[in-house]
């Protein structure tokens, strides 16, 4: 027995998630999970060693030299959300890179089905196939396992063998809660019972405001709102967005906002890893406007970036929790989808239509948000806060339900 179970009478518990890197609603989930678990010997577990304190997260170990470390001693391992369901081993090694190698890297091994393969065995020490699913082998019989506001949206566009794979970890788990109704369906075609509660960020002002009130005094927010004292809106997109023509629209949009109601522009990132944001698409986007109407706002520490969009009058951008985080605060909102939507809808499109109302359920291409995000800053805030309230408490639920069906 370890010290914390001496203390506590409890059983380690595993926060396992994508916070071994830098995303912003990754770094979120521990943040909320540990709020919700006073009391528990806590271990915060990735795919890799990573120490990401410094932006507000948190020292992250392996998960397989986490479990070895815990022996025979069952865990309770829980999973605190994230599109994990349909997130690859290629993926996950990718986004794990350097960001200055990984575009080499990227490019090298996808012309290389056979070293890619041996590299992403190496690099996870994990032969799974979605890797952010713990391999109930790893822990001592009479672990239990439980996912809470998870994701899975593309599971269908994963190969049958993923899929297989993600349904037999899901199967054997005692707790199992998705955040959007798309994936709730599949895995009930699946066979499967799942729960369906908001994504755990929509908690953050509930468990953090203070924390983000603190933070809004930091030299990084606090030189956005000086920059635009009548408001600014906190906007960022992906490295997705960063060829010329995305950007051209962009652009133009922006400036029919910013015409209209007077408000700055503050660009931010969501995410510094691979296949995340680029701070250079964003200041090739500033450069497309005028002088005194945008501002890159450069840090990536997390409660800053909350501060940023809590700070604001509104939020627009391709990042789910840029959205969730605005949603939390009452503040309007408008999702920002890579040229037309078509087809099945994203991970973003598809938690605003299970859990927002009217015109804020969708997403709008580069080419036309002007008009729907004008809208919402003209609108009625009140329903907003009402959302925002709805949300945390049904997130909150969604906690509780956990730790009783886990006796936690």
């Amino acid at each position: 027995m370890n010290a914390g179970q001496a203390r506590t009478g409890r059983p380690s518990v595993v926060l396992f998630g994508a916070f071994d890197r830098h995303n912003f609603g990754d770094l979120l989930f521990a943040h909320v999970a540990q709020a919700q678990l006073p009391g528990h010997e806590l271990h915060f577990a990735g795919l890799t060693s990573r120490d990401l304190r410094a932006f507000g997260g948190h020292a992250v170990a392996a998960l397989p030299e986490l479990a070895a470390t815990l022996g025979e001693r069952p865990a309770t391992v829980l999973h605190v959300g994230g599109e994990i369901l349909s997130c690859s081993a290629w993926q996950a090694a990718a986004m794990l890179l350097p960001a200055d190698s990984a575009p080499a890297t990227i490019a090298f091994l996808e012309a290389r089905p056979a070293r890619r393969r041996a590299w992403v065995r190496r690099t996870l020490r994990l032969a799974s196939r979605a890797p952010y699913l713990a391999p109930p082998e790893l822990f001592a019989p009479g672990s239990r396992f439980g996912y809470l506001g998870v994701g899975g949206v593309a599971l269908d566009r994963c190969p049958a063998a993923m899929r297989a794979e993600v349904f037999d970890r899901l199967a054997g788990a005692q707790h199992l809660a998705v955040r959007d109704a798309r994936t709730h369906a599949r895995l009930v075609v699946a066979g499967l019972t799942p729960a369906l509660v908001p994504d755990p960020a929509a908690a953050v002002a509930a468990l953090f405001g203070g924390r983000i009130r603190a933070a809004a005094v930091a030299p990084a927010p606090r030189a956005v709102r000086q920059a635009f004292p009548r408001g600014y809106l906190a906007v960022q997109l992906a490295a997705e967005f960063g060829d010329d023509r995305s950007l051209g629209q962009i652009a133009a949009q922006l400036l029919v906002l910013t015409d209209r109601t007077g408000l700055g522009v503050a660009l931010f990132r969501a995410g510094a890893a691979p296949w995340h944001d680029d701070s250079e698409v964003l200041r090739r986007l500033a450069a497309r406007l005028p002088a005194g109407r945008t501002r890159v706002f450069e840090s990536l520490q997390l409660w800053e970036i909350c501060a940023l969009i809590a700070g604001s009058r509104g939020y627009l951008g391709s990042s789910l929790h840029g959205r969730i985080v605005a949603t939390a605060f009452g503040l309007p909102r408008l999702g920002l989808a890579p040229g037309s939507p078509v087809g099945e809808p994203g991970k973003q499109a598809a938690y605003a239509a299970t859990w927002e109302e009217g015109a804020l359920q969708g997403v709008a291409p580069a080419h036309a948000f002007a008009d729907p995000l004008s809208g919402a800053l003209a609108a009625d805030p009140r329903p907003l806060a009402h959302t925002a309230r709805r949300l945390a408490d049904a997130a909150l639920a969604g906690f509780a339900q956990m730790r009783e069906t886990l006796g936690l």
